[in-house]
């Protein structure tokens, strides 16, 4: 059992770099071929900081533990928008500047419906696994379009500030991309075993293990990235992150994971999980869009209220866990 608490720890440290070292990389190498910062932040940071989801998720279902995928990605979506805004609000409130950002927000919250819709009849089976995968293909054809066309955006010039202040050679570039992958992988692997092995010495499912060790390990990137953006004043980037982690998570870490594996899902999932994560989406929309013309912000009381609601639902998980009842 000590062995598997020590392949955790190292699995989520290794990841933690590998996924920085591979966005940076990811970015830097799109910079070089002529892809507008806007679109970088959008599409290449965006799949990037979510790649610790996905390679986990799909490695996870391929090993017959598809609780773990899908505990992961519903999971982390409540880390991103209860603990990482709600601790960026803490550091400097957050104001929304960005009409990209105030596009995407309705489409989060379409798509988070659809999640709970698919999730009535206690499944996710490969039909629902393929629906998921071509919406988010068509979601990023769209955000593709949605950034070329942009010309002038306040999450754009953050984006290309960013990118300045990490400038490096292509051949540089090109190698963190390649090793960063290449460890992604591996300690996403190594993760995955030793969670698994947890799981079942304390007789925990593999759903709550997901939920919380797994979905705040790979949550971190978004709330190192976060935090720091949210110190530079870089606002739109900090909510970003957020916004576009959650779209991947929903669409394509969990049509991945349904796609290898069709989950069977407990009503405890659609009653405590899917509807925590629906109400923090909603909330996410109404303090984070703008009404009346007024910017969208997320105050320091906000941020404590979020940071509250992530330490109680968390609170609930493990005491279900220590009472014995169904995880």
């Amino acid at each position: 059992m000590i062995l598997s608490f020590i392949a955790v720890i190292c699995g989520l440290v290794l990841l933690l770099w590998s996924a920085d070292r591979f966005i940076e990389g990811a970015a830097a190498t799109a910079g070089y071929f002529g892809m507008p910062p806007l679109l970088i932040g959008m599409v290449v940071v965006g799949f990037g900081t979510s790649a610790p989801e996905m390679v986990v998720s799909a490695l996870s279902a391929m090993q017959g533990n598809p609780g773990i995928a899908l505990g992961n990605a519903y999971g982390s979506n409540i880390a991103n928008i209860a603990l990482i805004l709600g601790v960026t609000a803490l550091v400097s409130p957050i104001v929304v500047h960005s009409q990209v950002l105030r596009k995407e927000l309705p489409v989060l919250v379409a798509v988070t419906a659809l999640a709970a819709w698919q999730l009535w009849d206690g499944e996710i089976s490969r039909l629902d696994a393929w629906i998921l995968l071509i919406l988010f293909i068509g979601l990023m054809g769209w955000t593709i379009w949605q950034g070329m066309r942009q010309k002038e955006d306040t999450m754009g010039g953050e984006f290309a500030h960013e990118l300045e202040s990490h400038a490096m050679p292509l051949p540089r570039a090109a190698v963190w991309l390649v090793v960063g992958m290449v460890l992604l992988v591996v300690s996403s692997r190594v993760l995955v075993w030793g969670a698994v092995n947890i799981a079942q010495g304390f007789g925990v499912s593999d759903l709550v293990i997901g939920l919380t060790i797994i979905s705040i390990g790979t949550s971190l990137p978004e709330l190192a990235s976060s935090v720091m953006a949210a110190r530079k004043g870089e606002h739109d980037i900090a909510v970003g992150n957020v916004i576009g982690s959650n779209l991947f998570n929903t669409l394509a870490v969990v049509g991945i994971a349904g796609a290898i594996h069709p989950m069977a899902v407990g009503p405890e999932v659609l009653q405590r999980d899917v509807l925590v994560m629906s109400v923090l989406t909603l909330s996410l929309f109404f303090i984070g869009y703008g009404f009346r013309k007024r910017l969208g912000h997320i105050t320091r009381v906000e941020g404590t209220i979020l940071l509250a609601c992530y330490l109680g639902y968390n609170a609930y998980l493990v005491s279900t866990v220590f009472a014995g009842s169904p995880p």
